[in-house]
């Protein structure tokens, strides 16, 4: 059984705020929470693993592999849900996952949701919401890795931190540099390189702490745009921007 503060938390994410109060029941009824050391794998690609899980405390993972290469696709930070494709469909996972710090979990089976999904429309909404948003975060990595250098990715990746942050010109990475460039789709020596590039855009770095000095300067670097970008504040499309955030394309590159 969950605590009365795990099922207000699961109660409030936006994927089960319409939920009818008997689907919350089913859902919560044989969800289990969890809590992880760093570096616990969560999820295995290619492998079944029939259950929806939320992150309520720590940083997550998601990455892939093949040959010899593997890739950091997303981090996640709380409240967010993954696996959620997978577990509707019934398939295996296409992506692994693992905790970049201790975290905790909360995890529905499968079996549970997909059953709610069929018989209450309003959770059936929400979930097509949720997708939805995360195929629009994979839309715009995918534009950015197209249509920008490394340069850009990183500028504008410095300014959706300090924008998300909101305290001050100095920001702390959320991963290690070796993790970001992956993420960004770099090596770890054109990552150095390209902070070293923006220097003169006002981009200090000490370490995981990142100064930007100059986010003018910055801006009219990465020149960021509101079909690519969560983080344009000029864009009269601020609030799809805003309503994917709130889904699942919030986390894809952040």
């Amino acid at each position: 059984m969950l605590n009365p503060a795990d099922l207000l938390c699961l109660r409030e994410l936006s994927l089960f705020q319409a939920a009818r109060a008997d689907t919350f029941a089913l859902l919560a009824r044989n969800a289990t929470t969890v809590t992880c050391p760093r570096g616990a794998q969560l999820v295995v690609e290619g492998q079944a693993d029939d259950h929806l899980h939320v992150l309520l405390d720590g940083v997550v993972e998601l990455g892939s592999c093949w040959s010899d290469r593997d890739t950091t696709l997303a981090l996640l930070r709380p409240p967010a849900v993954f696996a959620l494709a997978s577990v509707v469909l019934g398939v295996s996972a296409l992506t692994s996952a693992r905790t970049l710090t201790r975290s905790r979990l909360l995890r529905i089976p499968g079996s549970d949701l997909r059953q709610a999904m069929r018989s209450d429309i309003g959770l059936c909404v929400a979930i097509t919401e949720e997708v939805s948003g995360c195929y629009c975060g994979v839309v715009r990595t995918l534009k950015a890795y197209k249509l920008r250098g490394a340069i850009e990715r990183l500028a504008n990746y410095l300014l959706s931190q300090h924008r998300q942050r909101g305290d001050g010109p100095t920001l702390r990475l959320p991963c290690a540099k070796r993790t970001l460039a992956s993420l960004l789709g770099m090596t770890p020596e054109n990552l150095s390189r390209a902070f070293a590039s923006l220097a003169e855009y006002g981009v200090k770095v000490d370490g995981p702490n990142i100064t930007l000095s100059r986010p003018e300067a910055l801006i009219d670097l990465a020149k960021p745009n509101s079909l690519i970008d969560n983080h344009s504040v000029s864009s009269p499309r601020l609030g799809q921007a805003d309503r994917e955030r709130r889904r699942g394309g919030r986390h894809l590159a952040s």
